[in-house]
């Protein structure tokens, strides 16, 4: 047997058979199946204030997978943020913001349909907040970067074509109580927001979005941080 990669997928059902083709094409990274290889965010992610849930798990054989780190060195967390303008829908909030979201696209754009499976951030209310100020030129690029480690929201991981859908096998699951995991849950992102918080009041000589376009910046520039293994 190759390498397995362990996987969790929060949710209030159990799902003993991810169906591919599923799910909205709004997410994060578009129409997939989305996991964690965390135990404990999977039971956070699949509760709210009124209903426990389920994190199931799953066994992913990925010798064979083309895989997409987009929380690798050789990424830019403009990638990330990019993938999210081409799937999610962001408020215009001011001009620049438009303008913005199509430069980002033409020159840090990432084809993620040409992957079977994809890793990143995932952009809950927190993160995707942090995206949405940056792309409205509200925070420098650096504090981008920095915003995208606060509270330890989580990484993902996405299961995007057929294939990576036939390697995935059902393992269990486990309960997640909602009296417990959304508190955790709860905790985890006012604990970013409020980190977050203390970066936008940081003094920042870096790039905004604006100056980015205006200066023609590309993926290759030293300025543009390059993400760093935790």
């Amino acid at each position: 047997m190759g390498k397995i990669i362990m996987l969790y997928h929060g949710s209030t059902q159990v799902v003993r058979e991810p169906l591919y083709g599923a799910g909205k094409k709004t997410n994060d990274f578009g129409q997939g199946f989305y996991c964690t290889e965390s135990l404990e965010l999977a039971k956070e992610w699949s509760v709210n204030s009124v209903q426990s849930g389920f994190a199931n798990r799953y066994a992913l054989e990925a010798d064979n997978l083309k895989i997409l780190n987009l929380n690798s060195p050789e990424f830019t967390i403009l990638n990330w943020t990019t993938v999210l303008l081409e799937h999610r829908i962001f408020p215009v909030r001011v001009p620049i913001a438009r303008k913005a979201k199509y430069y980002l696209i033409e020159n840090y754009g990432i084809n993620v349909n040409a992957y079977d499976v994809i890793r990143g951030y995932r952009a809950d209310d927190s993160y995707y907040d942090f995206a949405s100020d940056f792309l409205n030129n509200g925070i420098t690029v650096e504090q981008l970067s920095m915003a995208m480690r606060l509270g330890k929201l989580g990484e993902q991981v996405v299961l995007k074509s057929p294939f990576a859908f036939s390697c995935l096998r059902f393992e269990g699951f486990d309960l997640a109580d909602k009296d417990v995991y959304y508190i955790k849950r709860k905790a985890r992102d006012d604990e970013a927001t409020r980190q977050y918080s203390m970066t936008q009041k940081q003094e920042d000589d870096g790039l905004f979005v604006m100056d980015i376009i205006r200066g023609g910046i590309t993926n290759d520039d030293p300025r543009i941080p390059r993400n760093i293994p935790e």
